[in-house]
């Protein structure tokens, strides 16, 4: 065999990246649900025939990629490569084996070459329904949230799995919107099989190892680089959260060496009776990204990059959630472990972490009451998904409304309203949301919504901070905690639970605004004006700072 020269493992390196996002693509143009067409909440990645993930489309969420990059082992060791047959497609919502909790769907499928299986194509999307009592946190065990699919084929050489359809079809509010959702993962899975050959085919190459040991070996010599510039400890950070029942503790415990980074959740709370509980896989996954965005951020995701950076915790704790607990809400949590770890790195790295953010979506899955459907009422499953703000950094201002570490959209006023009886009144940032700093946190923002057809509807309500702001960093003040209220009515919503909202009804909701960094005082005088003159920040925000400048 011909050994390869960098340069031309590169250039099929960079092409691997650009098949991989036309397969993101695809997946989005195709998806029915607006939380996939309009939100981009996937993942898709090719991998090598060991099941090793090559390249993940840019597109997508850190929960959806990085478990997709071990879900794929999973699957590649319960079914023997020899019993693959080409157009074969598997598939799978366990949430310890997937993505975290059912609505979830992961497939994979072998690219074949010359007979034999070379690679795999696999994807993730997110279905808006799988019954239950809905996609809310008030399952008391995982059987109460829906529909559980263990590892099986759903598309047999082609040919789709009919029943497996029909009984997905059956157990969900939305059954049209499921049905096209998966066949946009199946197309998603063929666009990548399909590029993945054609790219081979055009370089003339019959397999992927030397490109795969060129990919893997490269990103992890470049990821071990900048582990050896992150000063080696161990560092320590607790992170107090609103919780279901009670308040709740988020404890991290970071261990850099010369060689990787490992995070532990010893001292984290215990799960929850509600599903709020986080599998590990989740956790491990956004506890990984936030580490990769500051240790080695510009080298490519894929399993090399990855392996340094491990995480544990204690079984039964809520980041390491057991079976069958319920955990449909996983990443109200899970989401909010990048601020968890960031909190350890800024102890090493303290000019190199933004302040904390809003984390948590304000993920709003809303659908109609029960008495609607039996009345012949007009019914409809949707999740819009809506953020706060991001914590201010190092250098710069936070980001408004923008979701990190999540990455997804969030959902549009006209989309909404079209495929759900509500009507948006008002959907605006809320001046003075973003915590004070020398660099200003993020705004969060302001929704006002209600019925169309003055029916009531159920919200299933999973979000944090209501209680404990975002926290600032290096002197900044914590962002403004969310709300959730109907207005007229004295008294706050709680955060978590199901919420049915009459017809009449006129709900607010304020997301969480980001930390600010830095000193207020040391707040540029342009900087505030600014602010002032675009309203973000108002005439009595401005004695944050110490007075308007």
């Amino acid at each position: 065999m011909t050994v390869m020269s960098p340069a031309r493992l590169q250039v099929m390196w960079n092409r691997l990246l650009a098949v991989v996002e036309e397969q993101g693509q695809t997946l989005i143009r195709a998806a029915f649900s607006p939380i996939v067409r309009e939100c981009g909440d996937i993942s898709a990645g090719i991998f090598d025939v060991h099941g090793r993930m090559l390249a993940q489309a840019v597109t997508g969420t850190p929960g959806h990629i990085n478990t997709m990059a071990e879900a794929v082992l999973h699957l590649r060791e319960r079914f023997p490569i020899q019993t693959m047959k080409p157009g074969d497609i598997y598939m799978t919502n366990d949430p310890w084996l997937a993505s975290g909790h059912l609505n979830d769907f992961l497939l994979m499928m072998p690219a074949f070459k010359d007979g034999k299986v070379v690679g795999f194509t696999s994807c993730t999307s997110h279905l808006v329904d799988l019954g239950g009592l809905g996609m809310g946190p008030e399952g008391s065990d995982i059987y109460d949230e829906g529909l559980l699919i263990p590892p099986c084929k759903l598309v047999d050489q082609g040919e789709l799995n009919a029943l497996l359809m029909d009984i997905v079809r059956a157990n969900s509010r939305e059954p049209i919107a499921n049905e096209g959702d998966i066949y946009a993962l199946v197309a998603c899975c063929e666009a990548g099989v399909t590029r993945l050959v054609g790219m081979m085919d055009e370089f003339g190459i019959d397999d992927l190892e030397e490109l795969a040991t060129y990919i893997i070996d490269t990103s992890r010599r470049g990821t071990l680089d900048a582990i050896a510039e992150v000063p080696e400890g161990v560092y320590s950070n607790m992170l107090k959260m609103d919780g279901y029942e009670a308040e709740l503790e988020l404890h991290a415990t970071l261990t850099v060496s010369k060689t990787d980074l490992h995070v532990d959740f010893t001292g984290t709370s215990g799960c929850s009776k509600k599903g709020i509980n986080v599998p590990l896989n989740y956790a491990t996954a956004y506890t990984v990204f936030a580490m990769r965005c500051i240790v080695g951020s510009d080298i490519p995701n894929n399993a090399g990059s990855l392996e340094p950076f491990t995480v544990g915790g204690p079984k039964g704790c809520i980041l390491n959630a057991q079976r069958p607990v319920p955990v449909a809400m996983r990443h109200t949590l899970g989401q909010v472990t990048p601020d968890l770890v960031l909190g350890c790195l800024h102890q090493a790295l303290p000019d190199q972490v933004p302040a904390e953010g809003a984390s948590c979506m304000f993920d709003l899955p809303m659908r109609h009451a029960p008495e609607v459907a039996a009345n012949g009422g007009r019914e409809f499953a949707i999740e819009p998904v809506h953020n706060g703000g991001t914590g201010a950094r190092p250098h710069s201002d936070g980001l408004s409304a923008t979701a990190y570490p999540s990455g997804v959209f969030g959902s549009q006023v006209e989309i909404t309203e079209s495929v759900a009886p509500v009507v948006m009144w008002k959907r605006e940032l809320r001046p003075d949301s973003g915590g004070a700093g020398q660099y200003r946190g993020g705004l969060g923002q302001r929704i006002e919504m209600s019925a169309a057809n003055d029916a009531p509807f159920i919200v299933f309500l999973s979000v944090e901070r209501l209680k404990f702001p975002a926290l600032g960093r290096m002197g900044g003040q914590p962002g403004a905690p969310g709300r959730i209220r109907i207005k007229g009515q004295a008294q706050d919503i709680p955060g978590k639970g199901e919420l049915r909202v009459e017809g009449d009804d006129y709900l607010i909701f304020e997301t969480p605004g980001g930390g600010g960094f830095g000193r207020p005082t040391d707040r540029a005088q342009d900087a505030l004006a600014l602010d002032l003159m675009r309203g973000l920040v108002t005439a009595d925000g401005a004695k944050s700072y110490g007075g308007e400048k």
